[in-house]
């Protein structure tokens, strides 16, 4: 199976320019946790709720004027969209990230896949469980 199959392809992303307030409501609104950073077409990065709150706020950043280029985290983990799921799979596990962008091999967004799409869409459970408990561990050197 290809993530093409399993993927969500209404991505809602946000602009660089955009201010981390922005972020932060298109998060609350739409209840997720991370977006992706468009530059047109092109994913230039990746903002968490995370990277507003121990970059942006800890730092005593106004959110007005504060941008998201300035906060995100321009290291992208992505897959293509003709990858097998098990390369996504593999990818989250040695990651621990549980929502990986999708994009063409133009290098276009293309969606996103997510561990609630493996485990719907796949009907790998047993497969999904070992990826949901190898993200979810706690990575080396954080504090428990």
């Amino acid at each position: 199976m290809k993530l093409r199959e399993i993927m969500t392809t209404d991505v809602e992303v946000i602009r660089p320019e955009a201010s981390v307030r922005e972020a932060a409501e298109k998060m609350r609104k739409l209840d997720i946790g991370s977006l992706p950073v468009c530059d047109g077409d092109r994913l230039v990065g990746m903002i968490t709720d995370r990277d507003i709150t121990v970059r942006a706020t800890a730092e005593g950043r106004d959110p007005e004027t504060t941008l998201v280029r300035d906060h995100m985290s321009p290291e992208i983990t992505y897959c293509f969209e003709d990858d097998p799921v098990e390369e996504a799979e593999r990818i989250m596990e040695k990651k621990q990230i549980r929502r990986l962008p999708v994009l063409t091999r133009e290098k276009q967004l293309s969606g996103i896949v997510a561990l609630g799409d493996l485990a719907t869409k796949t009907g790998q459970i047993q497969q999904v469980g070992r990826t949901v408990r190898e993200v979810s561990q706690p990575s080396e050197g954080a504090a428990v």
